[in-house]
């Protein structure tokens, strides 16, 4: 690890959430030296063919930060995320802390801004965040050190974050058997996505790595903490030394035959709100559906 700070030696102490409905793991992550404590990757319930929203996941976290007397500071969003609805500002109205994205947050919002027809009240500069995260800025939990790593591929904002000795992988990666993400959603590209994984591989090998999906391929158990070094050794997408010909190949033929998430619609509308559901001129919570946009 001579490559990194010696705080990145630091154990915090790592709490996962698994959301079924979504595949989503969600993370109340602790300074071991204090109560000071983030959440990364919040869901919030819908029930979309109804049209309604609950927050019955958030309210597990919400339970175990004040059952366990924590302090949140940050609440992460490793991207905007297309097949889940982030619960950030129902957490940070009920626990407070400061809510980060990575920078180009503003590049997803002008891109679907412009799919969802969104008018000029819907603000494309970033400010429904606290923090926008550039390549490489350092912040602290408590007296826990992390920083972010800019990864896109996935989606323009992605961004890993090392916190002590774990980092966050969004959607940059998935456990070893099963790979990676799709690069075909507006902004992405395979390419990219390969070279954002090196930059996660080439972290040290013993460092934990903690993954926002896992869809229990083969009918193994859900699972969402990996190493580097098991990262390397053995991802069905990029281990072993895989080239990133071999790679694009490879994604470019699977994305094509991917179906879009099934909650892709509200979750982007949601999510380059920071979590907030829009609202139609007479102020009332409502999605909108665009037709053959994605």
């Amino acid at each position: 690890m001579s490559n990194y700070p010696v705080e990145m030696l630091k154990k915090p102490e790592v709490t996962a959430f698994f959301d079924e409905a979504t595949n989503t793991i969600s993370y109340v992550v602790k300074d071991p030296d204090s109560q000071s404590c983030a959440v990364v990757d919040s869901v919030m319930d819908i029930d979309y063919a109804a049209g309604r929203i609950s927050y019955e996941h958030a309210d597990q976290i919400i339970d175990y930060i004040r059952k366990n007397d924590l302090k949140l500071e940050w609440i992460i969003e490793t991207h905007v995320h297309a097949d889940h609805l982030s619960a950030a500002p129902y957490i940070q109205e009920k626990l407070g802390g400061k809510l980060g994205i990575g920078e180009n947050i503003l590049i997803v919002q002008d891109t679907f801004g412009k799919i969802f027809n969104e008018g000029t009240e819907f603000q494309r500069d970033g400010s429904q965040f606290d923090r926008l995260f550039k390549d490489g800025d350092n912040y602290q939990i408590g007296n826990l050190p992390a920083f972010a790593i800019h990864t896109p591929g996935h989606t323009p904002a992605c961004m890993v974050h090392v916190i002590g000795d774990a980092a966050f992988v969004g959607d940059t990666l998935f456990m070893p058997d099963g790979g990676s993400a799709r690069a075909d959603f507006p902004g992405g590209d395979a390419a990219t996505l390969y070279d954002s994984i090196q930059k996660v591989l080439a972290l040290p090998d013993d460092m934990r790595l903690f993954m926002c999906h896992d869809y229990g391929p083969n009918g193994r158990e859900i699972r969402w903490e990996t190493t580097v070094g098991e990262e390397k050794a053995h991802n069905i997408h990029v281990g072993e030394g895989k080239t990133k010909e071999e790679f694009v190949k490879f994604r470019t033929e699977r994305d094509a035959q991917l179906d879009m998430p099934k909650l892709i619609i509200p979750s982007l509308q949601v999510n380059m709100r920071a979590g907030e559901v829009p609202k139609d001129k007479d102020g009332r919570p409502m999605l909108k559906v665009p037709v053959n946009a994605l």
